[in-house]
């Protein structure tokens, strides 16, 4: 067996970001910016009101209450070409240009009306409730930095620029292939058969970790129908995830298939860890990473976080590569055996009221049983020993949502 640490390094030694492309914003939000934006234009590009209110000068207001002779009014999206004198004041919405002569805004719950006089309650200082040009965002400010992830408020602030796309570095597109004669896809199962469900899952998740899933479909333990698969794949996605096939089975072809494919850089490993110990990988002679993943499908979900999920998202362009990680109490045992590997269990999580996280339940363990940890929101770390008791900390790497316990 191999340790994990140097399972990951094969993994993701050279990867390097997929080729930035011009994207449209509303494509590009989750994705990493491959070059610095620079404001191109102020915002706001004018000054304006900040209340709907009064517009005037405020050494009118120095003696209030101030009584003002009303001369006009403006709504936001008009000109502002009115222009206020001494003793004056114009009406004015929130957004309004305000008007040449104004130096500030009083709002309206200040205010009475007599008409075409309006009576400022209080002294008003200069500039309030203006929001002046530039103030949020000034020509030549650098709105986003090469390597950051774009958000949905960078998008709301790259569109104020009037920018339509930004160049990133795109998601890749991950072919997902199941393999074994014992799957089918019809409604009754025959003898022997059973549904996929592998596929299905790393779709999905593919989806939820801001990745594109392509369905390849499922292969039988054959290897020219394997070969096939995994070619079509490598013809069209930037990497490819098969599941089964890599133990030492008699019909276990796919490591020997990545092999073929993969004929400079190909590893099938025994990884020191519990679940998902046979991984295979390879990078084609493009560059395209392979997986080939233990086919029980809680295997097929640790070899994703562990392996998967991190050399997608170095492709993507991102720098944190893994999920959170941090140390929990547990509030139930979590025992173990010694066998030289690590063990990673999926384990429910949540914050007590002083926001410490805890272990708070743990799945029935078995690499084939998926329903047990659909609910899991994290996975627990046990390095080889006897595991831990109660009151013990254990690293987790946090999955999902976590909430406050009950």
């Amino acid at each position: 067996m191999i340790d994990l640490a140097t399972a990951r390094e094969r993994v993701l030694d050279g990867l390097a970001p997929l080729a930035p492309v011009v994207t449209p914003l509303g494509e590009a939000v989750g994705c990493v910016v491959a070059e610095a934006v620079v404001a191109r234009e102020a915002v706001p590009p004018f000054d304006n009101s900040s209340m709907d209110g009064y517009a005037l000068k405020s050494a009118d207001t120095a003696a209030a209450p101030a009584r003002l002779r009303l001369v006009g009014s403006v709504f936001a999206g008009e000109s502002g070409a009115l222009r206020l004198g001494p003793g004056e004041a114009i009406r004015i919405m929130t957004g309004a240009p305000v008007p040449a002569g104004a130096d500030a805004v009083c709002r309206q719950e200040d205010t009475a009306r007599e008409g075409e006089v309006v009576v400022i309650a209080r002294p008003v200082a200069p500039g309030e409730s203006i929001r002046r040009a530039g103030e949020d965002v000034a020509v030549g400010d650098a709105l986003l930095a090469s390597g950051e992830v774009l958000t949905p408020a960078h998008r709301g602030v790259l569109a104020g620029q009037g920018l339509e796309g930004v160049r990133v570095h795109p998601r890749p597109r991950v072919g997902v292939l199941s393999t074994g004669d014992e799957l089918s896809d019809e409604a009754q199962l025959g003898p022997g058969t059973i549904r996929d469900t592998n596929r299905p899952t790393l779709l999905a998740t593919l989806a939820a970790s801001g990745f594109v899933g392509v369905d390849l479909g499922r292969a039988g333990d054959d290897p020219g129908a394997i070969t096939d698969a995994l070619e079509r794949g490598i013809a069209t996605c930037d990497a490819v995830i098969s599941t089964g096939g890599v133990s030492v089975g008699e019909a276990d072809f796919v490591k020997a298939v990545v092999a073929e494919l993969c004929p400079e850089r190909a590893w099938s490993m025994q990884v020191a860890i519990k679940p998902g110990k046979p991984f295979t990988y390879g990078r084609t002679p493009a560059g395209q990473p392979l997986f080939a993943l233990a086919g029980n499908p809680v295997s097929t979900l640790v070899g994703y976080e562990l392996f998967v999920r991190p050399a997608l998202r170095a492709l993507a362009g991102h720098r944190d590569l893994d999920r959170p990680t941090t140390l929990a109490l547990c509030d139930v045992p979590l025992a173990r055996r010694p066998d030289g590997r690590t063990h990673l269990v999926h384990v429910e999580v949540a914050f007590d009221a002083e926001g410490r996280l805890h272990v708070v339940g743990t799945s029935r363990q078995g690499s084939h049983l998926l329903s047990a940890v659909a609910s899991a929101n994290a996975l627990a770390r046990l390095e080889d020993g006897e595991g831990a008791g109660r009151g013990d900390r254990v690293p987790v790497m946090v999955l999902g949502p976590v909430t406050a316990a009950h």
